[in-house]
C-alpha cells in the first residue's frame, strides 16, 4: 500500500516520511485510532516506503519487487500479530495458538478491506462469539522471529494489532525486545484503547494519534468503493470519522438494525418509567448470542445518546442524526433532562468495560438499566 492510497491524514504521512528520510525511525510506535480509522493502512504504507529502495516524492514506487510483496502482504521481514482464539476455522488450546495459523484469513481480510473493525476481524478469523487474546505462544513466536536473521538487509518489523489484548505474561516476555530491540528492528502497535495497553509497553513507545477523518473524506472513501453518494453521505454522518465503521454499518450482517430496535425499546421504557419493560430489554440484550453483538448494542447506544445530547444543545446540523432516526432522537431530546445523556454515557462506558472483563452479561445489563433509571429522574 502506498501513502497515495490512504484517505486524508496528510500531516501523519509527512511525519512518517520524514522519519524515514532523516534516518530517525523510532524503534517502537503506538498508533491510537478509533476502530476502523485507518491506522493499519498507514502502517502498511509506512513499511512499504521504508523498504522500497526507489521511493521518491514522499511515497514508495509501487512497482519494484519489494512493493509488490508488500501489496500482497508477503514481505518476509514483517510479522503480523493480532488477538486469536479457538474457533470454527482454527481449533486447539488457546495457549498453543499463534497468528501463523490464522495468517491466510488475516491477509484475505486486510486485502479486501484494510479499514476493518474489530468485529470484522473476529468474524473473518472464525471466533465471532469469543474474545481473542495475544497469548504466550504468540510472544514466543515473535521472539523466535527476532532471533533469526532477516531475509533482506533492511528493517524487520513486528506489527501488533490491539496490544490491549495482550496478557501480562506475554507483555513481560516482549518487554526487553521492545525496550532495547536489535538493530533495524521496529515494533508498530495499533490500539483502540491506549489506556488499556499495559503501561510497561506503552511507556516504551512513541505515541501517535490517528485522527478521525472528516465526513467528506469518509464519504469519498465509500463512493470509491461503489457506494451511492447519498447512501455514503448518510453512513459517513454517523460513522465518527471511521471508514471501517461506515462500511460495517452498511453491511447487512452488522447487527445495527437489531441494536437500534433494542435501544429504542430501552429508551422508551426508561422515559415512560416502566421498569419492568426496561428489564425485559436488558434481558434481551444479555441473551444475544455473542458478546460482539452486545458490544454493537452498547456502541450504538452511546452514539445515539451523543446525538440526543447535541440536539438538546441546538446543534442539529452537526448532530449526524439520520432521517430514519430523526423523530425518535428529537422526541427523546425533549423528554429527558439535560444531565441524562452524560450520566447515561458513563453507565454505558462502565457496561462496556465490564463486558470486556467477562462479567456476567445479565448482571451488566441489569446494572445498566438501574443506572439509566436513576439518571432520568
Amino acid at each position: 500500500m502506498r501513502f497515495a492510497d490512504i484517505i486524508g491524514m496528510d500531516d501523519l504521512k509527512k511525519a512518517l516520511c520524514g522519519m524515514v528520510d532523516s534516518g530517525r525511525v523510532p524503534h517502537a510506535m503506538l498508533l491510537y485510532e478509533n476502530d476502523g480509522g485507518g491506522a493499519l493502512p498507514l502502517v502498511l504504507a509506512f513499511l512499504q516506503y521504508l523498504h522500497c529502495r526507489q521511493h521518491e516524492g514522499g511515497d514508495s514506487c509501487g512497482n519494484c519487487i519489494t512493493c509488490r510483496q508488500h501489496a500482497r502482504l508477503i514481505y518476509p521481514d514483517i510479522r503480523f500479530t493480532f488477538p486469536v482464539t479457538s474457533g470454527t476455522k482454527v481449533s486447539g488450546a488457546v495457549k498453543d495458538l499463534t497468528c501463523d495459523l490464522f495468517l491466510p484469513y488475516w491477509r484475505e481480510l486486510v486485502l479486501e478491506n484494510p479499514y476493518f473493525i474489530e468485529n470484522d476481524l473476529s468474524a473473518a478469523l472464525g471466533f465471532e462469539k469469543k474474545q481473542g487474546v495475544i497469548a504466550v505462544a504468540e510472544g514466543k513466536a515473535i521472539l523466535q522471529k527476532l532471533s533469526l536473521s532477516g531475509i533482506s538487509d533492511g528493517y524487520r518489523a513486528i506489527v501488533i494489532y490491539l496490544p490491549e489484548k495482550m496478557n501480562q505474561q506475554t507483555a513481560n516476555m516482549l518487554l526487553k525486545a521492545i525496550e532495547e530491540p536489535a538493530d533495524k528492528t521496529l515494533f508498530l502497535l495499533i490500539t483502540h484503547a491506549p489506556e488499556s495497553v499495559l503501561q510497561t509497553i506503552s511507556s516504551r513507545c512513541q505515541a501517535l494519534r490517528v485522527p478521525p477523518l472528516s465526513k467528506e473524506e469518509v464519504t469519498g472513501a465509500l463512493v470509491s468503493r461503489g457506494v451511492g453518494p447519498e447512501e455514503a453521505a448518510l453512513a459517513a454522518s454517523f460513522a465518527g470519522g471511521s471508514v471501517g465503521a461506515a462500511l460495517h454499518s452498511l453491511s447487512e450482517a452488522s447487527g445495527t438494525a437489531q441494536a437500534r430496535e433494542l435501544f429504542v425499546a430501552l429508551m422508551e421504557a426508561v422515559l415512560d418509567r416502566d421498569y419492568l419493560a426496561a428489564l425485559e430489554v436488558g434481558e434481551a440484550v444479555s441473551a444475544l448470542d455473542s458478546r460482539e453483538k452486545q458490544k454493537v448494542f452498547l456502541t450504538f447506544a452511546g452514539e445515539s445518546l451523543r446525538k440526543i445530547f447535541m440536539l438538546q444543545q441546538g446543534m442539529d446540523e452537526i448532530s449526524g442524526v439520520a432521517p430514519s432516526e430523526g423523530d425518535f432522537c428529537r422526541d427523546a431530546a425533549t423528554r429527558c433532562n439535560r444531565a441524562f445523556c452524560r450520566k447515561a454515557l458513563d453507565a454505558i462506558g462502565r457496561a462496556a468495560m465490564l463486558l470486556e472483563r467477562n462479567v456476567a452479561q445479565k448482571a451488566i445489563m441489569t446494572n445498566l438499566v438501574d443506572r439509566l433509571f436513576v439518571s432520568v429522574v
